[in-house]
């Protein structure tokens, strides 16, 4: 077992592992609907890659995956995605053939050239304890760009995860919701994805792909999204 850097270890480790546990988020994550999450997130910003990352004790659970089926756990030290939990804000790494930020360590780079990666976005998933239990990222094969918008916009995807990794917790363990209405919730909330899974392609169809992502478009998508958020504010304890 490899040891992990105490640079990507933050201050709040012991209360971000308990969070993990709390929430049961291991469990949570496998559910089909964040596998959805991961599918809008790639096709928004048009990658081939994008992933859920559970960031635990000395691994890295890829939770729900689009684009890379064979990689599911990776060591801390090795994941660039054990990055991501340090800050509240996206991290963004446009080429990581000439990358030098300390925080990626050589096993880290060495993983990430072994695929062929390029390009790494992600927004850390913060749980309502403040407890940053992982991040959503998208990856790409070539260098890319990525505007603030779209940090913005990937920032709003990870808090709609996190805040149904909460509801889902609080149904589960409430007396008078419980499964019956978790599963209603849950169904909503797919719903919206594909409608907005369903714009996207459309603007696709439409515009083409542009990069970076215009901004008019990334508002459009972000009122959609907003119609997630109400479908979960009233159940987040």
């Amino acid at each position: 077992m490899s040891s992990v850097s105490s640079l990507l270890i933050p201050e709040n480790e012991v209360q971000r592992l308990n969070s993990i546990r709390n929430y049961n988020v291991k469990r949570a994550l496998q559910e089909p609907v964040f596998g959805e999450f991961v599918t809008l997130a790639a096709r928004i910003f048009d990658l081939p890659i994008s992933l859920i990352a559970l960031v635990d004790e000395t691994d890295v659970l890829y939770q729900a995956n689009h684009g890379l089926p064979n990689v599911q756990v990776q060591p801390r030290q090795e994941a660039l995605c054990a990055t991501a939990i340090l800050d509240h804000r996206a991290v963004v790494y446009s080429d990581l053939s000439i990358e030098s930020s300390p925080l990626i360590t050589l096993q880290a780079a060495e993983a990430a050239h072994a695929k062929g990666l390029r390009f790494y976005a992600a927004a850390p998933i913060q749980m309502p304890d403040q407890g940053r239990i992982g991040a959503i990222c998208i990856i790409d094969l070539q260098p890319r760009t990525f505007s603030q918008g779209e940090q913005c916009l990937l920032e709003l995807i990870a808090a709609l995860i996190s805040q149904m990794v909460a509801v889902r917790y609080c149904c589960l363990s409430s007396p008078v919701l419980g499964e019956e209405h978790w599963q209603i919730i849950r169904e909503q909330v797919q719903e919206e994805l594909q409608g907005i899974l369903a714009l996207v392609r459309y603007i696709v169809y439409r515009h083409g792909t542009q990069v970076p992502v215009p901004e008019d478009i990334l508002v459009l998508i972000s009122r959609r999204l907003d119609d997630v958020r109400e479908v979960l504010d009233d159940y987040e304890s």
